[in-house]
């Protein structure tokens, strides 16, 4: 599975951003799909993750209501809609695909395949 992120870019706080994440190879469709970000000098954070039906979305504490993840499996693509952005939300968001169960979904080792990252940043 190849992975490919999109839709970075600068904002103002209290603006809003769609992420991107374009799948292709073998039935990306069947895997669980995930956001992570990293912030300059910390580690890979998980972001969100949803089920291979898209049905099943989770949150990390510091996106719960101001992020959307979804997941179109026609067009192989994962999205994350963030709202209310923050300086704190400023990282390089990296989209992530495998055959991952529900107690692991939050760590980024369980994941396979991994996108090359697309950067966000918030301005106060």
């Amino acid at each position: 599975v190849q992975l490919q992120a999109s839709g970075g870019g600068l904002v103002q706080a209290g603006d809003s951003l769609r992420l991107s994440c374009a799948a292709t190879g073998r039935t990306p469709g069947a895997y669980t799909m995930a956001w992570f970000r990293r912030a300059p000098g910390m580690d890979r954070d998980f972001v969100a993750a949803v089920f291979r039906n898209g049905n099943n979305a989770y949150y990390a504490e510091s996106v719960r209501g101001r992020g959307v993840v979804s997941r179109d499996n026609v067009k192989n693509t994962l999205y994350l809609q963030m709202s209310s952005l923050k300086p704190e939300d400023t990282a390089t968001y990296y989209c992530a695909a495998g055959r991952v169960i529900l107690s692991t979904m939050r760590d980024p080792n369980a994941y396979e395949w991994w996108g090359q990252g697309t950067e966000v940043t918030v301005s106060s």
